[in-house]
């Protein structure tokens, strides 16, 4: 049954399936072939498809921040990609209601040889800032992005969470209607982290909505509105983002003895701090 789209909806996903072919002639990238091991040599073996997503139907209503978990290979990143426009569904519908920005993937987009100014300048302007706002919002960019003494040197000399900071930066001072948030974020270090959660409480406030993709489940009880759990494409739990994050730890720990053991000492651990306090 198909959600009804009224403005109150950022995004409205019916139905969404993603199908990759393995052939000679359209290889696969190197991080999803490793991602996903079992699916790679069964379609080098077999010729099978490979669904990356398979029938997910969800609605994202406006001003929500919706954190996205699940094991590597699950599908959060091609769903990202899809709502983004990068890639399209192979069955299903997309709609999006309002401006959308994202930071996808570790310095896409950006000209290495060109300085780290001149990349903000051009994104900003991608993303759909006029030449006088960009130049007007570039030192707010810049000063967020603790860039101010590296800002004119050229982006290949810059660490990953240099590139992250920018990146990152551009995509929040376009004021987005809708900012989508790979796992970039865990590049960068954990004061910029806190200032870009911060941020993203300033933004809802504002009425944007973000969608984050993230390992990080303390951050994700800690400021998530609702968490989604995606297992081998599929959705497995949607909802409170702490019992969600406790389902997926769940399951991690049914499937390996190492995680069962780790939860099992934080369990104990946990009850031993509360007795003595």
């Amino acid at each position: 049954m198909q959600t009804h789209f009224d403005d109150s909806n950022a995004v409205v996903l019916s139905g969404l399936s993603k199908r990759y072919h393995l052939n000679s002639r359209r290889p696969w990238r190197l991080a999803h072939a490793l991602l996903n091991p079992v699916a790679f040599f069964g379609q080098m073996l077999r010729g099978e498809p490979f669904w990356a997503l398979q029938d997910v139907s969800l609605t994202i209503r406006r001003g929500e921040f919706v954190a996205i978990v699940g094991p590597n290979g699950s599908g959060k990143s091609t769903l990202l990609g899809i709502i983004m426009g990068i890639s399209p569904a192979t069955r299903g519908t997309v709609r999006v209601n309002g401006k959308i920005a994202g930071v996808l993937e570790l310095g896409a987009g950006f000209d290495t040889f060109a300085t780290g100014r001149e990349n903000a300048f051009v994104n900003a302007l991608i993303l759909g800032l006029s030449r006088r706002q960009a130049e007007e919002k570039m030192p707010e960019i810049i000063r967020f992005a603790e860039m101010e003494d590296f800002a004119d040197q050229p982006v290949r000399t810059y660490s990953s969470g240099m590139i992250v900071r920018l990146a990152f930066s551009v995509a929040v001072y376009v004021r987005p209607e809708i900012l989508l948030v790979d796992e970039v974020l865990a590049v960068g270090d954990a004061d910029f982290q806190e200032k870009c959660f911060a941020h993203f409480e300033s933004l809802k406030k504002e009425g944007t909505t973000v969608v984050l993709v993230s390992h990080d489940l303390n951050n994700v009880r800690r400021f998530a509105d609702r968490a989604i759990l995606l297992e081998r494409g599929r959705v497995a739990a949607d909802g409170d983002p702490r019992a969600v994050v406790d389902e997926y730890l769940t399951r991690l720990a049914e499937k390996s003895p190492a995680i069962r053991r780790a939860l099992e000492r934080a369990a104990a651990s946990e009850s031993g701090t509360s007795e003595t306090g």
